[in-house]
């Protein structure tokens, strides 16, 4: 049976792909686990505090829930990063080699673990950025990530651990507030789009970014997990890709729905972080290895976003 363990589950994928992966599994098999308490809906089910810094902590949930597959979520993000490198590095690299370890010692079915875009940098290509390529990050999180790839592909050929990742771009949900991440302005625009009408970008009106809609991160995760483990050829971590958009693009899409909406530029430090990633995403590797495929462009995204949020608030405004 399979037994799941998902740790950074308070965060903005791992809310979404844990209440994913226990409609997959069942609810009694999917163990979700944060530094902190979290939302009231991940609380109803099986929840576990636990620093993933802690190997023994780790050690402890998985002989207690009988884990078979770990979904290691945890990080600090890029924006983040750059305020405390060391932490980041720190977290990022000691904890990924604590589940790595233990999933090598307890013969885990399954690992997965996200990598980012953030692992390319002012050398890469910019457009259809391919698979492999010259990887150059220069933010403290695309760093852990790019070295994190390598300790993933090192632990399979090593020891044979099947640790399966995805290069996620950036991604947009609403159900939870963003982790501090350069493309974090794509959450928060809708927010501010539906409360005040109008929202300041730190990012410039002409700033392309491969995007991803959140429903569409589960699916690649979840499809990625249950494939075939003949149809993974790569084994530190596939380019993933639905869309790419700028400030400008994103914000004609909302004024479909809210004709005054209107957004100001105000470029900071993520400006530089942006102009550094890749504008596409070229993921046919992904494709074609196990069939990945996207459901959501932006105006779909958008319109989902926009009803979900306004139903979400009005239940927040009645309580």
């Amino acid at each position: 049976m399979t037994k799941v363990l998902v740790i950074g589950a308070c965060g903005q994928l791992g809310f979404e792909l844990t209440l994913a992966l226990r409609k997959l599994h069942g609810s009694e098999n999917v163990i979700a686990s944060d530094i902190r308490k979290g939302q009231e809906e991940l609380m109803n089910d099986s929840f576990e505090v636990l620093d993933a810094m802690n190997k023994m902590d780790i050690i402890h949930l998985v002989k207690k829930h009988n884990i078979t597959q770990i979904y290691h979520l945890a990080a600090v993000l890029s924006a983040k990063g750059e305020k405390n490198p060391g932490f980041a590095w720190d977290l990022n690299m000691g904890s990924l080699s604590n589940v790595l370890e233990v999933a090598k010692e307890y013969q885990l079915d399954k690992i997965y673990w996200p990598s980012s875009i953030a692992v390319f940098g002012p050398n890469t290509p910019q457009n259809n950025t391919p698979q492999n390529c010259i990887m150059d990050p220069n933010t403290v999180y695309g760093i852990t990530k790019q070295a994190g790839e390598r300790w993933c592909e090192y632990y399979f050929n090593k020891y044979g651990v099947d640790v399966r990742s995805l290069r996620y771009p950036g991604l947009i949900g609403y159900k939870t507030m963003p982790g501090g991440g350069t493309t974090d302005y794509a959450v928060d625009i809708y927010y501010k789009a539906l409360q005040e009408r109008k929202f300041e970008c730190f990012l410039s009106a002409n700033t392309a970014l491969p995007m991803m809609y959140m429903d569409d991160a589960v699916k690649a995760t979840i499809d990625l997990m249950q494939a075939d483990a003949s149809n993974i050829k790569i084994h530190s971590s596939y380019n993933i890709s639905a869309i790419s958009f700028t400030p400008e693009q994103i914000s004609t899409s909302i004024k479909k729905y809210i004709p005054d909406f209107e957004i100001s530029y105000k470029p900071d430090f993520r400006q530089n972080i942006a102009d550094s990633w890749p504008n596409s995403i070229d993921d046919s590797k992904a494709r074609n290895d196990w069939g990945w495929y996207h459901q959501y462009d932006l105006d779909k995204m958008t319109e989902e976003i926009l009803k979900g949020l306004k139903e979400m608030l009005s239940i927040e405004e009645n309580q």
